[in-house]
């Protein structure tokens, strides 16, 4: 799917035109809340407020025929579909469903971690996760176990089954370096670690011919206590990708070696730089070479948000999000105190501090961004949740509009890793959207008030409210 040239794209398009169609989509009453009945294999959808991934529409009526927009009509318009079922999302907002270019699923189950969990019950329920929250697409990338490919093909067959499921397999990191294999619970390993050249392009050949949709790279020393991936080695395996049309992303936290995988012809950078600021040669040369730039920044404030914001947990868009054994850990005092006085949540404070000033220099200097947050790769970063706040602290302390930040995460996400039939809500696009209940253009906090949540033309999740995590405990 993430193959250069964007060739698998179109036939994305076309499986779900297959898969996403007609009696697929259950019967119901046409009201805000309900599944339509589909058997004309219409639906409009009117008087909706559209945010359409690039821009506000006003109010619209929006005509989904086979999982796909047919049209977006001017409200009232009187020549929509005769026969077709009519929802009227009068007061209510629409966007496109969230893509997250940087996660990972099958990696948690309530306080624990680990490759044991990298089953297709997993990685499904971590997706029904990510969807009622309003991610209708999402990369894993990274540390995905042998059954990535299986399971990849057997949830994407049913919107049901949760979002829409890409990544990198297991992709590619150092020998007893990043990731770091016991401390990820890794006792299966599934990552690559080559030792040169050769070995880098025969790893990349490998996951190639598996299947997977991109190629990931760990390029970083985890603050000076590992080996870190040679220049030898990613060079190799990003020259490799290429040569097989594959995207390449890589893991980073400094700047020393994200500017030499730019220079290296990496596609993607997957992790904000964290440790000093973004300089103008960087910045240049990211722009002249079109890399794309994923912050993360929920990465280093999950560390500790949630000992210091004790109060969150009262709400229930974090606390239906959590197992009950989170709950629990995060609802102990001594649990906080014991977070908070460690020295590494400074530096924790420092590095998110860095990454939003990068990454409003980025943003100022147009270099394409995309939308990530790492969630589901451990306990505390929490699937749903995670973006949602990505998009706060986007707006809030990294200098963006409201409007830009869901750019961002719809339209400049799936741009990113190469899709053309979603992140738009335009005719021939995937029909994948948020309902909400209040202005998220007004207020970013409103992406939280999620009433539905639509994924090729049918109602598969909402309200977020009444969503209950207990299967992935």
């Amino acid at each position: 799917m993430f193959r250069r040239p964007g060739a698998l794209v179109s036939l994305a398009a076309t499986a779900c035109l297959a898969a996403c169609s007609g009696p697929a989509q259950d019967a119901a009453t046409a009201d805000a809340s309900a599944t339509p009945d589909v058997d004309t294999g219409v639906i409009v959808i009117d008087n909706a407020r559209v945010f359409d991934g690039m821009r506000d529409l006003g109010e619209v009526s929006l005509v989904i025929r086979d999982g796909l927009i047919e049209r977006v009509a001017e409200a009232g318009a009187n020549d929509l579909p005769e026969g077709a079922e009519r929802i009227d999302h009068r007061g209510r907002f629409i966007i496109p469903g969230l893509v997250n270019d940087h996660a990972h699923v099958g990696n948690t189950r309530g306080t624990e971690h680990g490759d044991r969990f990298y089953t297709q019950d997993q990685v499904s329920a971590d997706l029904r996760q990510f969807q009622a929250y309003g991610i209708t697409t999402l990369a894993s990338l990274g540390m995905n176990g042998n059954a990535f490919g299986e399971i990849r093909t057997a949830i994407n067959a049913d919107p049901m089954r949760g979002a829409q499921l890409y990544g990198a397999g297991g992709g590619v990191g150092t020998p007893d370096g990043a990731p770091p294999a016991a401390n990820m619970g890794l006792s299966d390993d599934p990552v690559a670690r080559p030792v040169d050249a050769e070995s880098a392009r025969a790893a990349v050949r490998a996951q190639a011919e598996s299947g997977v949709d991109l190629i990931k790279l760990w390029v970083d020393d985890l603050g000076g206590k590992s080996p870190q991936m040679t220049p030898e080695v990613y060079k190799a395996a990003i020259e490799e990708a290429h040569s097989l049309e594959l995207l390449v992303a890589a893991h980073i936290h400094d700047l020393e070696p994200a500017a030499d995988l730019v220079a290296s012809g990496v596609d993607i950078i997957a992790h904000g730089i964290r440790d000093q600021r973004i300089g103008a040669p960087l910045v240049d040369a990211m722009k002249a070479a079109d890399t794309g730039y994923i912050a993360t920044l929920q990465i280093d404030e999950a560390n500790y948000i949630y000992a210091e914001q004790p109060d969150w947990l009262d709400t229930p868009f974090l606390r239906n999000a959590l197992p009950a054994s989170v709950r629990a850990q995060w609802s102990d005092g001594a649990w906080r105190e014991q977070k908070l006085a460690d020295p590494a949540t400074q530096t924790h404070r420092d590095a998110l501090a860095v990454n939003l000033a990068n990454l409003s220099t980025l943003r100022e200097a147009g270099v394409r961004i995309g939308f990530g947050t790492d969630a589901g790769a451990l306990p505390h970063r929490v699937p749903g949740f995670a973006e949602h706040r990505e998009l706060e602290l986007m707006v809030e302390r990294a200098g963006f509009s409201p409007e830009q930040a869901l750019v961002v995460a719809t339209s400049a996400a799936a741009q990113m890793l190469r899709f053309d039939d979603r992140g738009l809500l335009q005719p021939g696009k995937r029909a994948d959207f948020v309902v909400l209940s209040a202005d998220p253009l007004t207020d970013i906090r409103n992406t939280r008030s999620i009433e539905a949540v639509w994924q090729a033309g049918r109602k598969v999740a909402g309200p977020v409210a009444d969503y209950d995590p207990q299967a992935r405990d």
